[in-house]
């Protein structure tokens, strides 16, 4: 089975300090996750002067700068890329990252990044999406608010691009998402409409939404952390700090561990008590030699190691060849 691909989002909770960032990344390899990932753009790029926060940010980030000063001060430019590349090879964490426009892919191209995570907000960015997958690396798309349609007309113009490998991931793109919203099923719809591996980036509080988005049967699990909820920025509030994460680490490997191969057989730890908690035929009573077995004659009691209980009717009416004792274990040899 292949080994569910967790993904420690870091996002832009460096607060743009790259002392932060690099705790992140120590953060991320400590809980065990596979990838730590950052968010890559150019603020200019990416929202004009009037683009409003969404109400989110509004409560985390309560001033009046513009989503645009916000992005300024978060903003990660070449030099602090290649500083946290290299410390993630340095401790031995994969780094992902998701670019928002071309000049940052350009980016993350140059410095050999291999995979690239699209954000949900570019899922219908037809233009951009045909720009990543010129690149000819795979891809992983998150499908937050969109429709079904939608997912269809970017992967759509993604293959016909180029013949990449792409990951969709289901996600509820609020922070923190409602449990009652979140609908995990849309991963079996995505991956029977699509038929491509799935997973599930989750904006939920807590861990149990990833551990059974993993239990059904996603292969990327991505999520958002923190050094410390209290923090100021845009996402502190919906991410886990590390000890929660390392939990939700250590839980879907578990699940993962769990799931097994489908084939219902005993397990190797069961064999040794199956003699124990099973039932065999035995005695009610002691029996002479020549006795006619009634079902009165007859028990059913541990432990399991003679004969097995379906086979009571062969052996009513039967003649015992020897005595036995209350309680004994009836034997076919007994048997006439």
């Amino acid at each position: 089975m292949q080994k569910v691909l967790i993904i420690a989002e870091a996002g832009v909770n460096h607060n743009g300090s790259m002392e932060l960032a690099l705790q992140l990344v120590d953060a991320a390899k400590a809980s065990g996750a596979d990838a730590v990932k950052f968010q890559s753009f150019r603020a200019d790029l990416l929202a004009t002067p009037s683009a409003h926060k969404a109400a989110y940010q509004e409560r985390t980030v309560p001033n009046s700068e513009s989503q645009l000063e916000m992005l300024r001060r978060l903003q990660l430019d070449a030099h602090s890329h290649r500083r946290i590349i290299e410390y993630c090879k340095e401790v031995g964490i994969e780094f992902l990252s998701s670019p928002f426009d071309a000049e940052s892919a350009d980016l993350l191209e140059s410095m050999g990044v291999g995979m690239y995570k699209i954000p949900s907000g570019e899922i219908t960015n037809i233009p951009f999406l045909e720009y990543l997958a010129r690149k000819g690396k795979p891809l992983i798309l998150s499908t937050g608010m969109s429709t079904l349609g939608e997912v269809e007309e970017a992967i759509h113009a993604i293959v016909t691009t180029a013949p990449i490998p792409i990951t969709l991931l289901h996600c509820v793109t609020e922070y923190p998402a409602p449990y009652a919203e979140v609908n995990l099923r849309a991963m079996h719809t995505l991956r029977q409409a699509f038929g491509v591996p799935v997973g599930y980036s989750d904006h939920t509080p807590g861990i149990e939404i990833a551990v059974a988005a993993s239990a059904l049967g996603a292969e990327v699990i991505e999520k958002h952390f923190t050094l410390d909820r209290s923090l100021p920025g845009p996402d502190h509030a919906a991410s886990l700090e590390p000890d929660e994460l390392k939990q939700m680490v250590q839980a879907i490997r578990h699940v993962e561990s769990a799931l097994g191969d489908g084939i219902k057989t005993p397990a190797a730890c069961e064999l040794p008590n199956i003699a124990v908690a099973r039932k065999s035929i035995v005695a009610a009573h002691s029996m002479p030699r020549g006795h006619l077995i009634s079902e009165h004659d007859l028990s059913i009691m541990r432990p399991g190691t003679g004969l097995a209980p379906k086979v009571l009717p062969s052996v009513i009416g039967r003649t015992l060849r020897v005595a036995v004792g209350k309680d004994e274990l009836i034997k076919w040899s007994q048997l006439t």
